[in-house]
């Protein structure tokens, strides 16, 4: 094992960091956590001595304090011994086994010692989804060795930042001002997806509701792609018919049918270098997904009308709100052209299941129409915040949107009330109609009541225990007045 200290002065830490909400202090492991990687302290753990060497050099200039070994049986002791910002960890120690899961198994057990070092994995392997376990399994991020040295300081430096300001992390922004907002777990589980997935050229396939924001992970993904400084098209598919759909994604020759005055360009030509975003790809029929399916094998469109082929190169996202399961039936769906359109599946959850990011949006989507409509600012009350909270949300995130926009063109006081808040009644017509009033509920509610009172009124633990979200349980207990 070997130290190196980039200067002799010794970093004293106490406890409490300022955040930028409010002047609010958030404790971090009792220590103070740099955003500076020159204060940073980092421990790098690989069996390779040529990686060691590597890092060494390249870090040593770059923060206070960096440690390497060898030895994983080593990182309890160098973690009871030191206070560490960052672990670099390999993936595989043993030169013969390449799984990956000595690299999970050393993750698992610096969890289970509760140290808040922030593990980064490193793997001589870009699997992508050995990297989403890897995230799911607590690692703050994933790297590919070898590496670039600029992407690996850029990666240290922003989880630094991450840490030392966690209520930075709701806020994700793309070169471009492309904005995704949350804080729950599920969204932060998929800002890490999409760092990964959108630098590559993977084809990627958007599941999701109606009104969970699809079309804006789309262009997130493109603004973070090599591909961003070339052509974003979409095209509604479930919005062509069998009769426009070849012209307008492969175009046509001059007099190829009836209407053809002139040559046009198809879709997928016009994206050629770019990137295609098929929204709606669930709703096309399989005579249409047999023509989609040979130009995406053969990268290369011909126009109606014409005999030449034409070379296309793009990057292809596909959305849908047809679930996978459903999609996956042969009679719907083809599943060769699953398997082209989907080399990485990302979910974008439902609102009722992120239910911290609920007034977190509201207050986003207050000040974006305060704005717009000139308004002075508005605040919500504990009414209107509790009956944000425990509405269903069948129509997600663009439901909430509608609401907050009435609100505060209609809104009389500065200060919203319950009453204030009116969701769509399109999407209220689809909702499930309530059931009747019989012992079974009686046996919900002192089921409830048991559940809350073991955990001693922890929401999250008994939602979980009773197997249903946060905000489903809060329901049950309006509708029982618990």
């Amino acid at each position: 094992m070997r130290r190196y200290y980039c200067d002799k002065s010794v970093r004293k830490r106490t406890v409490g960091v300022r955040g930028w909400t409010g002047g609010k202090t958030y404790k971090i492991n009792s220590y103070i956590c740099p955003m500076n990687l020159k204060q940073a302290s980092i421990l790098v753990v690989d069996d390779d001595k040529d990686v060691l060497t590597t890092v060494r050099f390249l870090l040593k200039p770059e923060v206070k304090e960096i440690v390497t070994d060898s030895n994983p049986e080593n990182l309890q002791r160098l973690l009871s011994d030191n206070r560490f910002d960052i672990l670099l960890l390999d993936m595989n120690f043993i030169s013969t086994i390449n799984s990956g899961n000595e690299g999970l198994y050393w993750l698992r057990q610096i969890k289970s010692w509760s140290h808040k070092v922030a593990v980064i994995m490193i793997t001589a392997y870009a699997d992508i989804d050995l990297a989403v376990k890897c995230l799911k399994e607590g690692a703050a991020d994933f790297v590919v060795k070898p590496w670039h040295n600029k992407q690996l300081l850029a990666t240290l430096r922003e989880l630094l930042e991450k840490r030392a300001n966690p209520q930075a992390s709701s806020l994700k922004r793309s070169p471009s001002g492309v904005e995704i907002i949350g804080k729950s777990e599920a969204m932060q589980d998929l800002f890490r997806k999409l760092e990964k997935v959108a630098p590559t050229d993977a084809n990627v396939l958007i599941l999701g509701e109606n009104g969970t924001g699809k079309d804006l992970i789309a262009q997130f993904i493109y603004q973070l792609s090599l591909r961003k400084n070339k052509p974003f098209v979409k095209v509604d598919m479930g919005a062509l018919t069998d009769t426009l759909f070849e012209s307008e994604l492969f175009g046509h020759k001059k007099g190829a049918f009836t209407d053809a005055r002139e040559d046009r360009t198809g879709l997928i030509e016009t994206a050629n270098g770019g990137t295609l975003f098929l929204d709606e790809i669930g709703n096309i029929s399989l005579h249409q997904q047999a023509k989609l399916l040979s130009v995406l094998q053969n990268r290369q469109v011909t126009r109606l009308g014409s005999n030449t082929p034409i070379p296309v190169d793009v990057r292809l996202i596909s959305a849908t709100n047809v679930p996978l399961t459903e999609l996956a039936n042969e009679q719907r769906f083809r599943k060769d052209l699953i398997y082209r359109i989907n080399t990485v599946e990302i979910t974008v959850p439902p609102l009722r299941e992120r239910c911290d990011d609920i007034l977190l949006l509201a207050h986003h989507f207050l000040s974006m129409y305060e704005k717009k409509y000139m308004k002075r600012s508005f605040r919500l009350s504990e009414t209107a915040k509790n009956k944000l909270r425990l509405y269903s949300y069948t129509g997600n995130v663009r439901e909430l949107q509608y609401a907050m926009e009435r609100a505060v063109i209609m809104g009389d006081s500065e200060l919203l009330e319950a009453a204030d808040i009116v969701f769509s009644p399109l999407e209220q017509s689809t909702a499930p109609a309530t059931l009747p009033t019989n012992n079974l509920e009686e046996i919900e509610r002192s089921t409830i009541e048991q559940v809350i009172a073991k955990h001693k009124g922890n929401i999250s633990r008994a939602a979980k225990e009773l197997g249903i979200t946060r905000a489903a349980l809060y329901r049950r207990m309006e509708k029982y007045e618990l």
